[in-house]
């Protein structure tokens, strides 16, 4: 992955920043979901999870690949659930082959990548479409509620976004974000 000039970089940080700090978009929209607690997404074997079986929990949702640039977030993610799962927070992870083809295996491989390279003890669902026509309903819901730069579809992998225990969207974060840099922001929600 090619690095930007650091004014670059500097810009889009504190553009996501800006984003990060907006107050929460409402949109008139054909999704009648009231939280994430409405929705299901299989698992790496292809059962169906309701995350209301998270209620009461934070959740950070982060879309996810193996072959990115932004693979070792993994490490990070994995370090906020160490330091804050006993507290209320789940992460979950949701690999996604939309970015550069970037999560090319079966989900039976996803899940052997994860498990030889970062030893997650999160849950990593199964591979879904977070953007397009076939966009999870989630993921619809997702970006309805917290919307992105210049269009709310997901720019890339390692896009994540916090959830509070009543199952509301409170910010959405740019790939480029590091997962220890919301640690603020999870501790005020547990």
């Amino acid at each position: 992955m090619p690095t930007a000039p650091l004014s670059a970089t500097a810009n889009f940080q504190h553009q996501s920043t800006a984003l990060n700090n907006s107050p929460k978009r409402t949109r008139n929209t054909m999704t009648t979901a009231h939280s994430v607690y409405d929705f299901t997404i299989a698992t790496s074997t292809g059962d169906e999870k309701a995350l209301q079986d998270y209620r009461g929990k934070v959740l950070l949702i982060v879309n996810t690949a193996s072959k990115c640039g932004f693979t070792p977030q993994y490490e990070g993610l994995q370090e906020l659930h160490n330091k804050y799962h006993e507290r209320g927070l789940v992460v979950i992870a949701v690999p996604c082959n939309q970015f550069g083809k970037q999560e090319p295996g079966s989900n039976a491989e996803v899940q052997e990548f994860c498990q030889i390279n970062y030893g997650l003890s999160f849950p990593v669902m199964g591979k879904i479409d977070v953007n397009g026509a076939g966009r999870h309903p989630l993921y619809r819901y997702l970006t309805e509620q917290a919307g992105g730069l210049i269009t709310d579809s997901i720019k890339w992998n390692f896009t994540k976004f916090l959830v509070d225990r009543d199952g509301q969207v409170v910010d959405r974060y740019a790939s480029i974000q590091n997962p220890a840099a919301i640690a603020a922001h999870i501790e005020k929600l547990l």
